[in-house]
C-alpha cells in the first residue's frame, strides 16, 4: 500500500486544489499526497483534469516528450498521446471522473464505491473541494433576485454542499478542506444565515462524528475557539504571496477522534504584483471581431482614434498630459509587429520572474493558451483610453471618466451600478479576483500595457491564478476562461497542503 496520503477531490473543476496538494514535495523527490479520485461534471474541465492526471502518472520531471509535443501542437490529438501510454491513460481515467454529484441515490452509491475503492482502507486521507457557489455570490444573488418567483430554498446550488457533507458523514476523512465565495457568509435562507448552518453541519456531520473547524488566517485557541467571526474564515490570497486579490472562505476540518496535530495558519509574505508574473510573456495585440483581422488593420484602427470625436473630448476634458500619452501610443503602434498569439508560442526564458520556480518548465520552451480574443473597434478604443488613463492617474477610470463618445450604449451605463465596467489591472499591484466572468467580454480584465489594447489571455489569467505553464486547458477559449476563473489557485492550495501535512504528521495508518 502506498505511504502517500490519499486525496479525494470533489467539484474539482480543472484541478487547482488538487494540483496544489499533489505538488507538495514533488520537486524535492518526496511527495506527501496523491490524488486517488477527482470528480467534475463539466466536460471541458474534466478533459483538463484528466490530462493533468495523466501528466502526474509520471515521476516529477519525467513526463513523456509526447506530452510537450501535444502542448506545442506537434501531436495531432490527446487521444494519440493516450494511445502511446495506455497504462498511464487508464490510471488517469480511473482517477479523473466525469460525474454529476447529488443526482440520485443510485448515483450516490456509484460515487461511494469509487471512493471506497480509491481509499483502499486508508484512514488518514483528505477530502478537498468547493461546491459550486454561483447562488451564494453577491452577483449571483442580485441576478437571482431579478427572476420572478425565485426562491433560494429551491435553488439546488444552495444545497450542493450537502453532497459534500454526505461524503464527510459516510466516509469520515481525517481532514477536509472546503472552499467557497465570501457571499456564503452573508447569504440567508428563510431569514437564517447559511454559514451558521454550514458550520453546524460540518462540526457534526453524523451522530458521534465530530470535526473541529479551523480558520487558516486566524490562530485559534481555547480563548477564542467559539468566538471566531465568520470573516475570520476568509483567506485573502494576496497576503500570502499570490499575485491576485482573491478573497474566499476556506474551512479546514479536522476529525477530533484521531488525535491529530493542531494546524498552523497561513503566513503573510511580501505582495507580488501582476507585472511580477506577466512581464516575460510575449506582447500581443488585440484582435478585431467585426471586421477583417490583420496587424495592418489593427494599426489603422488604433491610429484612426486620433481623428475621432472622443480623442478631441479627452484633450478638452483631461488636458495635454493624457492626450499626449494617447497620441504617443496611437502613433507608436506602427512599429508593433506582434500578432494575436498562437496555441503555442516558442519563448526562450531570458529573465527570471517572481515565482519562476513554480511556473516554468524548461522542457516546454514557450507558452500555451496565450491567444488574444477579438474586440469591437469601440471596445479597443475604450481599452486604449482606460489603459492610458490608468498609466497617468494610477487608478482605473470609472464610466463617468470616459469621453461621451466612448460611453457604452446599454441602458445601465449611467445608472451608477456598473461604473467600473472597464477595469484596467494595475501593473504594480496584485490583480483583482479572476472570475469566470472573464469568459464573457474581458472588460474587467484589461491589460495595463496601452500598446496591446486588449483583455487578458487565458495564460495570463492562469498565471495570476498560479497555474504552472505546463498546465494545459482543454476546450474552446470561452471554456478555458471559465475553468481558470472558477479554480482555486494551485499555489494557495500548496500552502494549505503544507498546513494539512503538519496536521497529519508522518504516519499513514492505512
Amino acid at each position: 500500500m502506498s505511504s502517500l496520503i490519499p486525496i479525494i477531490d470533489l467539484f474539482a473543476g480543472p484541478g487547482g486544489l488538487g494540483e496544489g496538494f499533489s505538488a507538495l514535495g514533488q520537486q524535492e523527490g518526496s511527495p506527501y499526497f496523491k490524488i486517488h479520485l477527482s470528480v467534475e461534471k463539466e466536460v471541458s474541465a474534466h478533459k483538463t483534469l484528466k490530462l493533468r492526471s495523466f501528466f502526474r502518472q509520471f515521476p516529477y520531471g519525467q513526463a513523456p516528450e509526447e506530452y510537450y509535443a501535444l502542448l506545442r501542437g506537434d501531436l495531432s490529438s490527446v487521444e494519440e498521446l493516450y494511445n502511446k501510454y495506455p497504462k498511464q491513460a487508464e490510471s488517469a481515467r480511473q482517477e479523473a471522473r466525469l460525474f454529476v454529484l447529488g443526482e440520485s441515490k443510485k448515483e450516490d452509491a456509484k460515487l461511494d464505491g469509487w471512493i471506497k475503492k480509491a481509499l483502499k482502507g486508508h484512514e488518514k486521507w483528505v477530502l478537498i473541494g468547493g461546491p459550486p457557489c454561483q447562488a451564494y455570490s453577491v452577483i449571483g444573488r442580485a441576478r437571482n433576485a431579478g427572476q420572478d418567483g425565485y426562491k433560494p430554498e429551491d435553488d439546488l446550488r444552495n444545497f450542493l454542499y450537502l453532497e459534500y457533507l454526505r461524503i464527510i458523514a459516510k466516509h469520515k476523512p481525517a481532514v477536509f478542506v472546503m472552499e467557497n465565495v465570501k457571499g456564503l457568509l452573508s447569504s440567508r435562507i428563510n431569514g437564517r444565515r447559511v454559514f451558521d448552518n454550514v458550520i453546524s453541519d460540518l462540526r457534526e456531520p453524523s451522530p458521534g462524528c465530530f470535526y473541529k473547524i479551523h480558520s487558516l488566517s486566524v490562530k485559534q485557541s481555547e480563548e477564542n475557539d467559539f468566538h471566531l467571526e465568520p470573516r475570520d474564515y476568509i483567506v485573502e490570497a494576496e497576503r500570502y504571496g499570490l499575485p491576485q486579490a482573491r478573497h474566499r472562505v476556506i474551512l479546514l476540518g479536522v476529525r477530533e477522534d484521531l488525535s491529530l496535530n493542531e494546524p498552523e495558519i497561513l503566513q503573510p509574505c511580501k505582495k507580488i504584483s501582476l507585472s511580477d508574473v506577466l512581464a516575460d510573456l510575449p506582447k500581443l495585440r488585440s484582435g478585431l471581431s467585426k471586421e477583417p483581422d490583420s496587424t495592418e488593420a489593427w494599426v489603422r484602427l488604433i491610429k484612426d482614434g486620433l481623428e475621432r470625436k472622443w480623442f478631441a473630448d479627452v484633450r478638452k476634458r483631461w488636458g495635454q498630459e493624457l492626450s499626449d500619452t494617447l497620441e504617443e501610443v496611437m502613433n507608436g503602434v506602427s512599429g508593433f509587429k506582434n500578432e494575436r498569439g498562437r496555441p503555442f508560442i516558442p519563448v526562450a526564458a531570458k529573465s527570471k520572474i517572481k515565482l519562476d520556480w513554480w511556473y516554468r518548465d524548461p522542457r516546454l520552451g514557450g507558452v500555451c493558451n496565450h491567444e488574444t480574443r477579438g474586440h469591437m473597434s469601440k471596445d479597443i478604443w475604450r481599452y486604449l483610453f482606460a489603459s492610458c488613463f490608468t498609466k497617468e492617474q494610477g487608478f482605473a477610470p470609472r464610466l463617468y471618466d470616459f469621453p461621451s463618445d466612448l460611453m457604452p450604449d446599454h441602458k445601465n451605463a449611467k445608472s451608477g451600478h456598473f461604473d467600473d465596467r472597464f477595469r484596467v489591472q494595475l501593473a504594480d499591484h496584485p490583480s483583482t479576483t479572476i472570475t469566470s466572468h472573464i469568459s464573457k467580454d474581458g472588460h474587467y480584465f484589461i491589460h495595463p500595457d496601452p500598446f496591446q489594447c486588449r483583455s487578458l489571455t487565458v495564460r495570463e489569467a492562469a498565471r495570476l491564478q498560479t497555474f504552472p505553464d505546463n498546465y494545459f486547458f482543454c476546450g474552446n477559449k470561452t471554456q478555458q476562461y471559465v475553468q481558470v476563473g472558477n479554480a482555486v489557485p494551485p499555489l494557495l492550495a500548496n500552502k494549505i497542503a503544507k498546513i494539512v501535512k503538519g496536521v497529519l504528521g508522518k504516519v499513514n495508518d492505512g
